[in-house]
């Protein structure tokens, strides 16, 4: 069954990708040789108006072919009325951008019904210390210019943020109906630290965070780490880990903890010492509460803004080199994440499995239309660069330069699906 659910929820996304480019394309007069759903030979198909509809062998993708757009006419030869080269810049970038664009649709639309239903998030505070000018109850609306709508989006912006002794907290909130702004710095302590974050939950103990300069780092532990081990004692939860932590804290005698990356252990020895702890000060609300019409709109925005956020700030960490290509996960992770899910979900009830995958289908989908959108080759975003280009020089580009470029660029996106499939099965064992 879990198998089953991991492939709609993957079909649903790859086809209304490509029914984003299809409708756009047909509504724009360009002809659409073949619509499939996955990659390689066909199973199954059958031709319609002119059009090819095909279900290949291998689901992990999908292609709107439209005529001319694979640079199949000749050099110099003017392209066919009904070919995409022959339509205006315009007319081309609405139809590469309507892929992405109907992947933010589509997640919206399930985030309607996933608040209808469940309720939002809002940003409200239930956890805040003496020090600092908020109390339980404000609503948050921005930190430091970014503005918040969720808890989520509380947690999610100093998840992915070093706070350091000094740094200063800009907070706009609602008190009783009123707007207001608070200025003040985070909160800091000094203790003896391994410098590790991680969620004490029934989950694995993986964790969230290194910190910079501490004695994990330069030990080599890496965000994405599992502890399965502290000092010879099995650990299988971050629940586990809190508890062994509790009653072992660490002191300024050596740790060995044992660790699991990329399907191998390996050990990792350790001295804590005395580092800056820095925390905002507030934790925010993140159960669901039911929300009005009006208000589930907003927060269907707000949803999608959360996992879009979410996607930048991850690509960020791999760019600074916080995260790792081995931190990736491919179609195969993504099924074993659905998989996983489901397996704790399930005794819940029908209601709350539902509801779930809705969930993971916002953010997968939210997900693929942000990557189509990078401007690398061989993507949406890559045809939306060299439109760009196109309307700076004045003329198009070569085809001939267009598909050497396309030709390398899918060339690297195949060898980065390699290397995320072999990890991603790695993971497994």
């Amino acid at each position: 069954m879990k198998w089953l659910i991991a492939f709609i929820i993957f079909s649903i996304i790859i086809l209304y990708h490509e029914f984003g480019h299809f409708i756009v394309a047909k509504l724009n007069g360009v002809a659409v040789e073949e619509f499939s759903f996955g990659f390689g030979p066909r199973i199954v198909s059958a031709v319609k108006n002119g059009t090819r509809y095909s279900w290949k062998v291998l689901p992990f993708g999908g292609s709107c072919q439209m005529k001319g757009m694979l640079g199949e006419e000749e050099e110099g030869k003017q392209a066919d009325e009904d070919s995409f080269n022959a339509k205006s810049w315009g007319r081309r970038a609405a139809i590469i951008f309507a892929g992405p664009f109907f992947n933010f649709m589509l997640a919206f639309l399930a985030a309607i019904v996933l608040i209808g239903v469940m309720g939002a998030d809002p940003a409200k505070v239930t956890n805040v210390s003496e020090e600092i000018p908020l109390r339980e109850g404000d609503l948050i609306r921005s930190v430091n210019g970014k503005s918040m709508a969720t808890g989520r989006d509380v947690d999610g912006y100093f998840t992915y943020r070093t706070l350091k002794e000094g740094d200063l907290l800009k907070v706009t909130f609602v008190r009783d109906g009123q707007k207001m702004t608070e200025s003040f710095p985070v909160i800091t302590q000094y203790r003896v630290m391994m410098g590790i974050s991680y969620y004490a939950d029934d989950e694995e103990a993986v964790l969230s965070a290194v910190q910079e300069g501490s004695p994990a780092e330069e030990a080599g532990m890496k965000a994405g780490d599992v502890i399965t081990a502290v000092n010879g004692t099995p650990i299988t939860t971050g629940a586990e880990l809190h508890a062994y932590m509790e009653e072992n804290p660490p002191s300024d005698r050596e740790i060995v903890l044992t660790l699991h990356r990329n399907g191998r252990d390996y050990e990792a020895r350790l001295v804590p010492k005395l580092l800056p702890y820095s925390d905002p000060g507030f934790a925010c609300y993140t159960a669901r509460e039911k929300t009005g019409p009006v208000e589930t709109l907003g927060y269907a925005f707000a949803e999608i803004r959360f996992w879009i956020r979410t996607v930048f700030s991850s690509l960020k960490m791999l760019a600074t080199g916080r995260a790792g290509v081995e931190d990736l996960s491919g179609p195969v992770g993504v099924v074993n994440v659905i998989s996983d899910t489901y397996d704790d979900v399930q005794k819940e009830g029908t209601l709350i499995v539902v509801m779930t995958m809705l969930n993971l289908l916002i953010l997968l989908s939210a997900n693929v239309g942000v990557m189509n959108l990078l401007p690398f080759p061989g993507l949406d975003g890559g045809r939306l660069l060299l439109i760009a280009v196109e309307i700076v020089i004045g003329h198009k580009v070569s085809q001939k330069v267009e598909n050497v470029i396309s030709f390398v660029g899918m060339a690297l996106l195949m060898f980065l699906m390699v290397v995320v499939l072999y990890n991603d099965i790695m993971k497994l064992f």
